[in-house]
């Protein structure tokens, strides 16, 4: 069951600025939906030994939730206190304290917060790991994501005078993903190339269970939330694309539930893209790429299914969505350190809809 974010997450916010103290805040029981929101802001990769003023800039922005997706911190370790140290660092910084104290989060991870650079399911120490993780993050206890293997997890928001529903999906691209596959000449750069073998995975058996369930619910919007990068061309690192029937399988299972509405949040590369990947019988799943909380990257790769520029400075990206519209329209925009848009798309949630069927032709008169 899904827990309502906002009465959990106001005891969050009040947790004191180490993990241990965090932990001794009980979240409160609430139920599986919470009222509808319509401004959600994102990022990823922020080291914590450096100072992250765009936090201050997210609190001003007054978005109603902000989602964590990855490299939250830089651990690298098979060190658990080492680990849960890193995460102390983030805890005890100003400008986090004051994120937590007034906005709710929800978080995934990936590689370096999971544990060590580029691993998967073969990373040894992913329990322990995942217990410091839902720790630090608050997770109330006797939830299904402490139940079960991995992280992944949902939340509903709905309103009932209008019928609306939003649809949050928090994958975990770590736990259960094969090894990926390098090409023979190595160079400075992770030259992993495309796996076709089907038997090889990202989210596992199970989690594809759950995600086909997940997108079997009513929902208007469905916000996929993928630590790596989903809709954008191959480019030699980590994502979606190095095991394309991985790829493959998503769009198929999005296909097959007639699961509409569908659209993707990803991070991981240190810079803030907007992609579009053109599925054919279906919409095009837009991917918003937000990565560079504290980090950036000194060179961009090229992307086929990019909407518009990129940007490499420090950023967040935010999405807005406008209930209020006969066709609301889901806007993507990447904000600069002031929370200016240098990146902005408007996308009306009537185009995130499967094409209708031919009309069947008629039937001769006997």
């Amino acid at each position: 069951m899904c827990r309502n974010l906002l009465p959990f997450l106001a005891a969050s916010a009040m947790a004191a600025s180490t993990t241990d103290a965090a932990a001794q805040t009980a979240p409160l029981p609430a139920p599986a939906t919470n009222p509808l929101i319509s401004k959600i802001a994102l990022g990823s990769c922020a080291h914590q030994d450096q100072p992250q003023p765009i936090l201050h800039t997210i609190v001003a922005d007054q978005p109603e939730l902000f989602i964590y997706l990855g490299d939250n911190i830089y651990g690298d370790t098979r060190d658990m206190a080492e680990l849960e140290a890193h995460y102390a660092k983030l805890a005890a910084r100003p400008e986090f304290i004051a994120l937590r104290n007034a906005i709710p989060l929800v978080a995934t991870w990936d590689d370096h917060d999971y544990g060590w650079n580029d691993a998967g399911k073969d990373y040894p120490f992913k329990e322990e790991s995942k217990q410091i993780f839902l720790k630090f993050w608050q997770e109330p206890a006797g939830t299904e994501r402490r139940s079960r293997p991995g992280i992944y997890t949902h939340y509903n928001f709905a309103d009932e005078a209008s019928g609306r529903r939003l649809q949050i999906i928090m994958l975990d691209t770590r736990s259960f993903r094969d090894p990926l596959t390098r090409g023979r000449l190595s160079s400075w750069k992770n030259d992993y190339i495309p796996n076709p073998d089907p038997e090889k995975t990202i989210l596992g058996e199970a989690q594809w269970e759950w995600l086909r369930a997940r997108l079997e619910e009513p929902a208007d919007l469905r916000i996929i939330g993928t630590s790596i990068q989903f809709g954008h061309q191959h480019n030699g690192w980590e994502s979606w694309t190095n095991l394309p029937a991985e790829l493959y399988k998503m769009v198929e299972l999005i296909k097959d539930t007639r699961a509409e509405g569908v659209v993707f949040i990803s991070g991981d590369v240190h810079w803030g893209e907007i992609s579009a990947l053109k599925i054919k019988g279906g919409y095009p799943l837009h991917d918003l790429t937000a990565s560079g909380l504290n980090r950036t990257w000194d060179t961009v790769e090229p992307n086929q299914n990019r909407q518009g520029d990129v940007y490499r400075e420090h950023h967040y990206g935010c999405i807005e969505i406008d209930w209020k519209l006969e066709d609301p329209t889901v806007t993507f925009q990447i904000k600069d350190i002031e929370g200016t848009p240098q990146i902005e798309k408007a996308i009306p949630l009537s185009t995130l809809k499967f094409p209708a069927p031919p009309p069947e032709p008629p039937v001769a008169p006997q």
